[in-house]
């Protein structure tokens, strides 16, 4: 038997013998609607073909059944596996995740809040830029709908969860230092927060060990192409001779692979056996560190609690039914894990 067709929401109401508003009643919550109606609403979608616009319906309300999700570029593996993980919370607990790059641009970050806010999300859970965003974009945003930032913050009393960068640095540089040679440190363009303190614990971290902390500066141009100055720098360093020793921890997994690939185009080589000339470390686990050859020693962050805290803080926020309390979590700091490789 051909499936009926419904054009519109009045067409198929009127088909199940319900008014409109009953209709629309049930598609936001089955069960808010008797078990005869509701039996009566679904035997008739079963001899239909009509499907709901919740999209064009979510509009017309003051508020929707979405959350945005902006991250400064999902290209990258850390930030797509950290959507991935946030968008299946987000289906669970009945929302529709909308998710926006900002592709590493403070102009294209705007304007990703200014699309969340015409399309009425009910909140967001952001992986700010950080120190390129334009903070006032995001009080405007925070004063609209509630937010969460993950990963890295903007100053203010916005929510975050991220990682413990003290507790992950310090963790690392007292296995390099018992292991081996103390390491150097790698710093890639302070463009979060997470630059600075990871800086900052390293240098913490050395002298409470007793060692001479040695910082490698970074390039000064703002940019995310972190390989690119992992292997230029480390090149450079080769070439001229100015290697400051045979450890090198890196501020994050991408910076250790372009450090990696330079070590091997000069033939040295890079693990942790007494005939390796370089031993290199890293932090965040960045889902292809262990892939790399040989595969990275580094700081394992909690991806799965990161994104988990995230959308709790979030629903807390949301759920208007039950106000969150006074004692609700602003700043969630999550320890990492280290996870020894062959590379250091």
């Amino acid at each position: 038997m051909a499936e009926k067709t419904h054009r519109t929401m009045d067409d198929f109401a009127q088909a199940c013998g319900v008014s409109r508003p009953t209709l629309s009643k049930y598609f936001d919550d089955p069960a808010s609607v008797k078990p005869a109606t509701r039996a009566r609403i679904e035997a008739a979608l079963r001899s239909s073909d009509y499907q709901p616009n919740l999209f064009a319906r979510n509009l017309n309300r003051k508020r929707t059944r979405n959350i945005g999700i902006v991250v400064p570029t999902i290209t990258d593996p850390f930030y797509a596996e950290m959507v991935s993980r946030i968008e299946f919370r987000c289906r669970d607990e009945g929302y529709w995740p909308i998710v926006i790059s900002s592709h590493g641009s403070p102009k294209l970050e705007a304007e990703s809040v200014r699309t969340l806010l015409s399309l009425k999300v009910a909140g967001a859970i952001i992986a700010p830029l950080g120190l390129a965003s334009d903070r006032s974009v995001f009080d405007k945003l925070g004063q609209d709908i509630p937010i969460v930032y993950f990963d890295t913050y903007i100053e203010g009393d916005t929510p975050f969860v991220g990682n413990d960068n003290r507790q992950s640095v310090s963790t690392i540089v007292d296995y390099l230092c018992r292991s081996g040679e103390p390491p150097a440190y790698l710093d890639i363009p302070h463009v979060n927060h997470n630059s600075g303190e990871r800086q900052e614990s390293y240098i913490v971290a050395m002298e409470t060990a007793g060692f001479k902390p040695v910082v490698i500066e970074a390039a000064r141009d703002y940019t995310w192409d972190f390989e690119r100055i992992g292997y230029e720098q480390t090149e450079k360093m080769l070439e001229t001779g100015t290697l400051p020793g045979r450890t090198i921890l890196c501020a994050n997994d991408r910076l250790a692979f372009g450090v990696m690939a330079a070590a091997y185009s000069r033939g040295l080589k890079v693990g942790r056996r007494p005939d390796c000339d370089l031993r290199v470390a890293a932090h965040d686990d960045h889902p292809l560190s262990r892939y790399t050859c040989p595969a990275l020693t580094t700081m394992a962050q909690d991806f799965t609690a990161m994104a988990g805290r995230s959308v709790e803080i979030l629903l807390a926020l949301l759920d208007e039914a039950d106000p969150p309390k006074q004692g609700l979590a602003r700043t969630v700091k999550l320890g990492a894990t280290l996870v020894m490789r062959q590379s250091a």
